[in-house]
């Protein structure tokens, strides 16, 4: 989930409360541009907010951050210790895991302990994965947006530190009913995958709030495939496996 400057006349904090209480959300990791929106949200929703340490000021940081050296002492400077529970969401393209602003912002995530959160199709999660090896706790946003069932069981069998977030994916369940690939993968790795709702307001196709206008419906298209799960994967999915995630983070 995401609470950036866009969102707050919209969607003050007690908006967002009353929301998340009638559809029975408990918790989020929430990540925000700038990260003042998630601090912002906290104050009111207290200990559901997860927060994310993220490297955007403002929506322009997501095409442009992995070049700007300027990211580095924002990321230092908002990190907030003993709050700060994971680096990201941060997007990655094919061969930026190379450049040095990329590098230095996850050695810092690496020196406070966070897990790393990365929007990246299969071919940059790959890399990333390869640059910080197998012991790094890895979430995939959006399970790469476009990768595949088969490239995302390729990447899961070889990455066991690697978790799978799956907002975004409407590919899950088209029409709502949950695809024979994709219901096999999540029951293969029923103890990986995550749920997740991304309420993002810049960026790709979505320019205001939108993504907040239909945080309902979204919520319940989610819970429409995952009523098509058996009983325990469901509940994994739903939210053990967020929960166990957290738990198994150092503070």
């Amino acid at each position: 989930m995401h609470y950036s400057r866009e969102s707050w006349v919209a969607y003050p904090p007690e908006k967002i409360q009353a929301l998340l209480d009638s559809l029975s959300v408990t918790a989020a990791l929430v990540s925000s541009a700038p990260d003042e929106g998630t601090f912002r949200l906290k104050g009111i929703l207290g200990d559901r907010v997860i927060p994310m340490l993220g490297p955007y000021r403002n929506g322009s940081d997501v095409f442009s951050w992995a070049r700007d050296g300027t990211i580095v002492p924002y990321v230092e400077s908002a990190y907030r210790a003993g709050q700060h529970r994971g680096f990201g969401e941060f997007h990655l393209n094919v061969g930026q895991i190379t450049l040095p602003v990329v590098r230095s912002v996850i050695a810092f995530a690496q020196s406070k302990n966070l897990f790393l959160q990365a929007h990246a199709d299969a071919r940059a999660v790959a890399e990333l994965l390869n640059y910080v090896g197998a012991d790094q706790i890895v979430l995939w946003a959006h399970a790469g947006v476009t990768a595949t069932p088969e490239q995302i069981d390729a990447l899961m069998a070889k990455w066991p530190k690697l978790s799978v977030e799956l907002s975004l994916r409407d590919d899950v369940a088209p029409q709502g009913q949950l695809d024979p690939k994709w219901r096999d993968l999540l029951l293969k790795y029923s103890d990986r995958f995550m749920v997740g709702t991304d309420t993002w307001t810049v960026g790709g196709s979505y320019t205001g709030n939108e993504r907040w206008d239909a945080y309902a419906d979204i919520v319940n298209r989610i819970r429409g495939w995952l009523m098509q799960l058996p009983d325990e994967a469901r509940a994994a999915i739903a939210y053990k496996n967020a929960d166990r995630f957290l738990a198994q983070l150092p503070r």
